[in-house]
């Protein structure tokens, strides 16, 4: 084999190696769809006006917070927030533990626990290089 096509091999070799290595740090196709049907169903819940099963995709400090600022129970909370209507999940990220899910009209925060992925933020819009400004999230 001439050197210049052994180089090119190796360079080729090389490249699949490394694209091999990145694929297999992203984020399992598993973990993506979980956090996916998560961000869904809160979206499908709320607009369904049951809060309740909604609260249930709340995570612990989200649905504290909401609780202690409304000086109500989650549902009723949840019910008088001012939520965006959403369409459809236009992206999902997931880096570790955490997802961002962008949908036409809103971006959610998620986390996973041991029980599933839950919301820590809702009603997100961006700021430019600043924090999102979340309508509901965790304290």
């Amino acid at each position: 084999m001439k050197p210049a096509v052994a180089r090119a091999v190796r360079i080729g070799l090389c490249a699949c190696v490394v694209g091999a290595l990145l694929a297999g740090c992203g984020a399992s196709a598993v973990r993506v769809d979980g956090a996916r049907a998560a961000g869904e169903g809160f979206e499908r819940f709320l607009a369904a006006g049951d809060h309740a099963a909604a609260c249930r995709l709340l995570a612990p400090q989200t649905r504290g917070q909401l609780e202690q600022d409304e000086q109500k129970g989650c549902a009723e909370a949840l019910g008088a927030e001012e939520l965006p209507r959403t369409g459809a999940v236009r992206t999902t990220e997931v880096y570790g533990r955490q997802a961002m899910l962008r949908l036409d009209g809103d971006t959610l925060f998620l986390s996973q626990f041991s029980s599933g992925w839950k919301i820590v933020a809702a009603g997100c819009t961006p700021q430019g290089e600043r924090p999102y400004q979340c309508v509901l999230k965790g304290g």
